[in-house]
Parts: C-alpha cells; structure tokens; sequence
C-alpha cells in the first residue's frame, strides 16, 4: 500500500517545509500539492494524508494572539506573505508548526464522494476539500477550540447531495428550474454566511472589547461554564441571550473566549451590517440576515441549508429569540423562525441534536435605556449607522457597574420537541421553557430593587431609610425563596447611599437635601428607565403577587371556598395567570399551582389546615404587609390594560386598526396619568402592545359578532377594574402597617 502526502500550501515555502516535514514522519514517500494528483491512476489502497504548515502569532503578553498593529500595518502573522516566511522561519521556528490531518485511502474517498457529494462534482474537487477540511481540523487541534471556524462553507454545502435534492424539490414547487434555484440561493448564501477569519477575530475581540471593559465589571457563573464546557465536547451548544444591549454580542464573546470555548457564530439582523462594522463583523463570526423574509422562499431554503451544515458539523450558534432588544426590561415574546430553522435540522439528521443554553445577561446600568424607553412612549428609533456607532462608544467611557451573565439549565433540543409533542404550538413550548430557564437564571441588581421602591404604591420622593424599610422585607424574601440576589449590602446604609447615587447621577433619579432629611424620587419623564431596571427582576415575585391577588379574592367570596385554600384559589389564581400570559412566561398548569402552594407556604405555614374566612386572610396579609409584592410588581400592566381596554370599550365601531389604536391610547395614557389615574410608567407602546394582543386573545378585536365582541371588550374591563381596586386595597393594608410600625416606632 503506497503513501502519498496531500499538501495543503500556498508558497514554495510552504512546500519546503511539509516535504522537510514528511521525510522525516514518511520516509520515501510522494509529496504532491492539491489538484496535482491524477487519482484515477492510484491504487485504490493507496494512503491519502494531508498535511498543512501552521503560522503562529508572537507570544504577546504570554499569549500567542494577532494584535491591532498587524492590522493596522496589513500583516497577518497566521498567514504571512510569501517574502516574509522564510524570515520567519529562519528567527521564529517556534513559530512555524505542520499539521497532519486523518488520513484515508482513495477507495475510502471513493465510497464517501458516492454517497455524500452532488452529481457533476469532480472526485478530484471532493478530495481536495475533504483533505482542507481534515488538516483544518488538525490546525484546530494546535491553535485551540477558541479558533473553530468554519471553512469553504458555501463549497460545502452547495455541492452536497442532499443542497441539490432540496433545491430540485422547490424548483418544483415553484415551477423553476432546479439549477436556477440551486444557483439563487448559493447566492444568496453568500450575503449571510459569515467569513470567519482568525486575524479579524483577534482583532475584533481585542479592540471592540473596549465597548465596554471601562463601563462594566464583568462576572460569569464558573461553575455553570465548566459544565457547559464539558458538555460542549460532545454537543454544539445554541446561547439563547436575553437582549438588554448592544454589547450583550461582545460581552458573552468575552466571557467565553476567557474560557476557551469556541466563537459563537452570532445571528443577528442586517440593520447592523453598515460599513465598516458589517465587515468586520461577518469576518468575526456574525451572521447578518433579513428581519423578515417570509415571503422569499428561496432565502428561506438558503437560510435552512446554512443552519442545517452548522449543526451537522457542530459548530455553536448564538441568536436573541426574542428578536430585539427589551424595549421595557422584560423578556419579549419569542420569536420562533429560526428556532424551526434549528428544530428541521436536528430532525432531518439521525442523530442529530443540539443544547439550547438559556443565558441571561443584566447591568447595573445601561445608558441606551433611555432611548428606548422614548420608543416606547412613541418616539422615533435612531438609525444605526457609522456616526451613530461613534457616539455609542463615546457612551461606554464612564463607569456604569458590574454586567452579569448568567446560564440556564442547558435544554436538549431533540428531547424538548419530543415532549413537547405536535401541533402548530410545539415550538412556542420550546421556547417558552427557554424563556421561563432565562427568567430563572436572571440575577435580581440593586438597581432592579432601588427602582422597585421607588416606583411604589405613591408617586412621592422617599428618605433612605423608608426605602431601606421597603426593600428589607424584600431582601428575606429573596433570600427565603433562594433567589439570586444582589450584595445586601448595596440595599442598606452606604451601600444603598451608593445605589441611589449612581442612579441619581445617571439621571434616573432626582434628589433633595435641603431638608432635615435627604429624599428621592424619579426625575421627570424618567418613570420608564426607572421601570425597566425594575422590570428587570420582576418575574421573580409574579407568583407571590399573584397568590396575594387569590387572597383577597376568597375574602371577597371568589371563588366559594370548599375544598381548602388552594382548591379554592385555583381558579382565580390561573385567570390572573391568563390576564398576564403575554407579560410574563409562565410555567405549565401543574407547575404553576405548585409554585402557588410554595408561596403560601412562606406566607402562612399552616395554611393547609386553615378554613379561609375573611378575618383569617386579612389577618395573613396585615402580618405580611411589609412583604405585599403584587402592588409593586403587577399595577403598571393592569394599569396598562385598563387604558387599552377603556379606549376600547369606548369605541363604537369594533372594526379597529392596531397601529390608532395603538396611538390613541398613548394619548389616553398620558391623560390618565396626568390625573393621577393610572402609573405614569404604564404609558409605553410595548405594554400596550401586549395587552392588545391580550385583547385579541380574549375576542375583544373581532369575534363571531359586534354584539360579542362588544361583550368581551366589557367583560374585559369589569375583570381589570376589578383587579386594580384589590391592588388599591394591598397598597392600603400596606400603608395601616407602615403607620403602626411608626406608631410603635414613637412610642
């Protein structure tokens, strides 16, 4: 059996170097470059092994890694020019490294290329691409994972048996030609498929990382890492980020580049791939698409092919599912098209599978709050482009605390769509199990709580030590239910002084201390920012809220109470659940009444036992005043619907167009705000937003008839009138306890 050694070279160089290589590691054998061998006239037994010479960086700082000046001077030290390398050889031969990839006989080839390849595609040409591909990965082996980068992509996966059926499939369906389709969506393939270069992301990770290294401190859960890390061995790991920022991208590259695991190849929208970033970008792993492309079926099958290859060939994905960034500091709505893209992959291979790994990153502070919180009031969005991306970063320089980047349990796609059976909602249970893991993982900042006692049953300034009464009942709360919580110390005495100050300088908030006494409030039109750091740590005392809404349904006889305290809750407790289902996500049934009975369990323990009469409830309330949530967790999206709901029960007609409706009752907001009936930080397009698809849900924008839909819209309101008259009610129990507890305090 005969050996010839494939080398894979560009310059003369190159081939000195593996013929030195090879005489030493195969002595007496054929070195030939690729396209050079005539493999109809081998031997089928003959051993095929491809070799490449591998360029080094300098050691920079302990690390070998390609820095801003090579760049900036045109030099790539992993691929150096021709004129260049044998100087290189000469005084670094540290430097200069060959790789040997798995070798494999013609006959081998010959039995794959039947198989795998598109009929047209020379034996020669899948050869040469599967000996790049396999001292790729043997390069991959020196270099680190960190640098797993997918090559001759397009090449690949065009040429493939399988591209070819699909394409010849929808030419049908179209009523095209099969190589007109194959040929449009490899070209459209090339707009997207993200051109990753070493050097580029070396760069890119080294000076982009400016962003933000001088705004946050950040931090990552270790031993989550580790264990991702081992998992990734076996498994291409899908980061599923909540989306709070730009920098979101550059801090999760961060944190795991620190941890050598490999470049995530990061999907995100085309309105970011404006010169030069789109570039650079897509040479550092982004993959810019279309926000919509529904409508193009050819793209979509282009689009389908490239996840497909990624995940045949295990290479990590990232995307944000919920398509753009939170407009309110809650998670929005999934969005599922290309988690179908993913779930047809994983389906289509045998064995296919991937873990989708919840990840949720939060700041203490985030400046781009503000713009947003203007959008969703109304106002317009800034356009991205080069002029916009220089005053972004101008925004990074000062110092906004620490950013935090947390992991969900890791969640097998295959097994996740096997649960989750069929049906069109399927995939709406994957990724609501998606969300509700990211929701877990969230840490709860001081910022989140500062804003949460702020924004209180009353729009008034408060003393630090009223604020530091509201959030210590908080704070055993968080720490019975084993939340992850933020340093306590940044909730009392200096650290809270601290905490106040940040955001007073941020502009969140205003203060006054001409008085005896320092107070706080939120700074004029500044509800919203101060909302969404609110809303941040929101999810985690929905629950709670809900449980105390239950109470004081049974006190009000809703429902009958007879078989016990939960039984009787139930009912109500799961239609409070319906009216918040496009607000928060939330677990099944089962789950959900569970997490009920552990809520309660805080709140009385032998509430089991108990017969639930009205003195017994408000007695467990007044007890628990200091701990009431559902105030300050769930008035400003009832306040919300009761604006949505009031213009619409308004209307004459139930012929409606969202977008007026929409723009009506950010008037009617405003108003009512203005008036001191409603939260001034219900007034956002977002909110109302969902409780128009709530509206929607509940029949109450088209229905079998007028008179039903008109019906609906009214037994909407009653429901919501009725809820925020109990929220007043916990806010007054909440104010009798906090005067006795001053009454007492005098005494």
């Amino acid at each position: 059996m005969g050996v010839i050694v494939l080398a894979d070279v560009r310059t003369t160089t190159e081939q000195e170097i593996v013929a030195e290589w090879a005489a030493s590691s195969y002595p007496g054998v054929d070195v030939r470059r690729l396209g050079e061998v005539d493999f109809a006239a081998l031997d089928p037994e003959t051993m095929l092994v491809p070799a490449r010479v591998v360029w080094l960086p300098p050691v920079r700082k302990g690390e070998r890694r390609v820095a801003l000046a090579d760049a900036i001077v045109l030099s790539n030290p992993r691929r150096p020019p021709a004129f260049r390398q044998q100087a290189i050889r000469r005084l670094g031969q540290d430097r200069v490294r060959v790789v040997e990839g798995v070798p494999a006989t013609v006959a081998d080839l010959g039995a794959r290329y039947g198989t795998q390849q598109a009929e047209g595609e020379s034996f020669a040409s899948f050869v040469g691409m599967q000996a790049s591909l396999s001292a790729e990965r043997a390069e991959l082996e020196l270099v680190g994972t960190r640098y797993k980068v997918p090559r001759l992509v397009a090449e690949q996966i065009s040429s493939s048996a399988r591209f070819q059926a699909a394409a010849a499939q929808l030419a049908a369906d179209l009523g095209r030609s099969a190589s007109s389709v194959a040929q449009e969506a490899t070209e459209k393939m090339g707009t997207f498929v993200a051109t990753q270069s070493r050097l580029v992301q070396d760069v890119f990770t080294s000076t982009f990382s400016g962003l933000y290294e001088r705004a946050w401190t950040v931090s990552a859960d270790l031993d989550t890492l580790g264990r991702l890390r081992t998992l990734n061995k076996s498994n291409s790991l899908v980061f599923l980020p909540s989306h709070r920022s730009y920098v979101d991208t550059l801090i999760l590259a961060s944190v795991l580049h620190d941890h050598d695991f490999p470049q995530n190849l990061v999907l995100g929208g085309d309105n970011l791939a404006f010169w030069p970033m789109g570039s650079i970008a897509r040479r550092a792993g982004t993959i810019f698409i279309r926000r919509k492309f529904g409508s193009d079926p050819v793209y979509k099958f282009a689009m389908r092919s490239y996840l497909s290859f990624i995940v045949e060939k295990h290479f990590n994905l990232e995307w944000y599912i919920e398509g753009g960034r939170s407009r309110t500091g809650k998670l929005r709505p999934p969005m599922l098209g290309l988690l179908a893209y993913v779930a047809d992959a994983v389906e289509a291979l045998d064995d296919g599978d991937v873990m989708l790994v919840p990840t949720s990153i939060v700041y203490d502070q985030l400046p781009e709050i503000a713009a947003m919180a203007r959008e969703s009031a109304g106002g317009a969005k800034t356009p991205e482009d080069l002029k916009w991306l220089f005053k972004y970063a101008r925004a990074q320089r000062e110092y906004r605390g620490e950013a935090r980047v947390r992991f969900g349990e890791p969640i097998s796609l295959r097994t996740a769509l096997d649960e989750a059976g069929t049906g069109r909602a399927r995939l709406e249970k994957v990724a609501f199990r998606v969300m509700d893991e990211i929701n877990a993982a969230t840490p709860i900042s001081a910022t989140s709580l500062a804003g949460f006692a702020l924004l209180g049953a009353e729009d008034r300034a408060y003393t630090a030590r009223e604020i530091e009464e509201i959030l210590a009942p908080l704070l055993t709360y968080i720490d019975a239910r084993k939340l992850p919580g933020p340093d306590p110390s940044l909730c009392r005495g200096l650290g809270l002084l601290t905490t106040l100050s940040e955001l007073t300088d941020a502009g969140v908030l205003d203060t006054f201390d001409g008085g005896p006494e320092q107070v706080w409030s939120i700074a004029p039109d500044n509800h919203a920012v101060a909302a969404y750091y609110r809303n941040g740590a929101l999810h985690h005392f929905v629950d709670r809220a809900i449980v105390e809404l239950g109470m004081l349904a049974l006190a009000d006889g809703k429902p009958t109470p007879s078989d016990g305290l939960l039984a009787a809750g139930q009912a109500e407790a799961l239609r409070t659940r319906d009216l918040l289902k496009f607000e928060f996500f939330f677990p099944p049934k089962e789950e959900f009444l569970h997490r009920l009975g552990q809520e309660m369990d805080l709140i009385s323990a032998d509430w089991r036992t108990r017969r639930p009469t009205v003195e017994w409830v408000y007695d467990t309330l007044f007890a628990s005043a200091g701990m009431l949530l559902a105030r300050r967790s769930l008035q400003t999206f009832f306040d919300a619907q009761y604006v949505v709901a009031t213009h619409l029960a308004k209307l004459g007609s139930v012929d409606v167009d969202k977008d007026t409706v929409l723009a009506d009752c950010l008037g009617l907001g405003r108003q009512l705000a203005m008036q001191g009936l409603v939260k001034m930080d219900s007034v956002s397009r977002e909110l109302y937003d969902a409780a128009y698809r709530l509206a929607d849900n509940q029949g109450a924008i088209a229905g079998e008839s007028d008179d039903a839909v008109q019906a609906a819209r009214r037994a909407w309101l009653d429901d919501v009138q009725e809820l925020r008259s109990r929220l007043t009610r916990l806010a007054a129990i909440e104010a009798e306890q906090a005067a006795a507890n001053r009454r007492e305090d005098n005494r």
